[in-house]
């Protein structure tokens, strides 16, 4: 719920939980994440709500082929992309959401439409096209959406035998964004094309609300990354807001639930937080997450554990 203080704003991304990144990419997911954190800040300056700010922010790293949404999402077994989005507003706990979404360029817009034109939290597939079709999104043809590194690396998946140990995903490079606003309110959004080399159909964390990100505005706002179906069987996002409800820091919410995925399932992840004070922390388990918050005119951001890099904006 808003408060009667006006809030100091703030926006948080991430690029993704990775176990590897070739150091040639690393500046380019640095200034991806920059781009897409200042992008929803001008929102929240503007006078913007939570939710139009992480819309806009993961509608930039959507269109960025270096992260795994949207333009560049990795393919599944087919050689096909399948997207999966969600978005949530903290106000009243409306959300929105897509999944197995084929041949639309940017799947958290139409997440949004979702949650804002129909009755419904989540539609799938063929029924997502349907609805893409009636709201006038349009349609792109899926080539379009596929970078040469990630046919390359779908090949390099599909040439190891079953006897070789499955290599870890090197970015994952789910995308998600949580903001305040100067209401005090809070909003998430996520999005992913998911694993490389999936079976048809298969839907991860991204979608699911408490899973891929929760928001509400009496607590907070969480965006996941990592390994899907590890996030989805420790409700990631929704736990991380239960220890911030039970008294602890957004840094220590996080640490501790990513510490109980670790632990129970064997899981590596990321998430960002930020609280309804306007506190706020990106934590992760991977080897590296790419990051940006905004705050106070001031854009922070790193890739890998111990870096923290400001600069002011203009």
């Amino acid at each position: 719920m808003a408060g009667s203080v006006a809030m100091n704003p703030v926006v948080l991304v991430h690029g993704g939980a990775s176990s590897e990144i070739p150091q040639d990419l690393e500046e380019r997911l640095r200034q991806g994440v920059v781009r897409a954190a200042t992008a929803g800040y001008k929102v929240l300056k503007e006078g913007g709500r939570a939710l139009d700010a992480v819309e806009a922010a993961v509608t930039i790293l959507e269109d960025d082929p270096e992260f795994n949404a949207g333009h560049g999402a990795v393919l599944n077994a087919e050689g096909t992309v399948e997207m999966d989005a969600s978005i949530m507003d903290g106000r009243d706990l409306s959300s929105g959401a897509v999944c197995a979404a084929r041949c639309i360029a940017n799947p958290i817009q139409l997440a949004r439409l979702v949650m804002e034109k129909t009755p419904h939290c989540l539609l799938t597939s063929h029924g997502a096209a349907k609805f893409a079709c009636a709201m006038g999104v349009p349609v792109i043809p899926g080539e379009q959406l596929i970078t040469e590194r990630n046919r390359q690396d779908l090949e390099k998946e599909k040439q190891k035998t079953d006897a070789e140990t499955p290599s870890p995903q090197k970015n994952q490079g789910t995308v998600g964004a949580v903001a305040l606003d100067s209401n005090g309110d809070v909003a998430y959004a996520t999005s992913t094309g998911g694993l490389m080399n999936k079976m048809v159909g298969r839907v991860g964390d991204s979608p699911c609300v408490g899973s891929g990100g929760y928001a509400d505005s009496a607590m907070g706002a969480v965006s996941s990354t990592g390994h899907g179906e590890s996030i989805l069987k420790v409700n990631l996002a929704r736990l991380i807001l239960f220890h911030v409800q039970q008294g602890k820091a957004v840094g220590e919410a996080a640490d501790t639930a990513l510490g109980y995925m670790k632990s129970k399932v064997k899981g590596e992840g990321g998430v960002i937080v930020v609280s309804n004070a306007g506190d706020w922390a990106a934590k992760w388990t991977t080897e590296s997450m790419p990051w940006a918050a905004a705050q106070d005119g001031k854009v922070h951001f790193g890739l890998h554990r111990d870096e923290a890099r400001v600069f002011s904006l203009p």
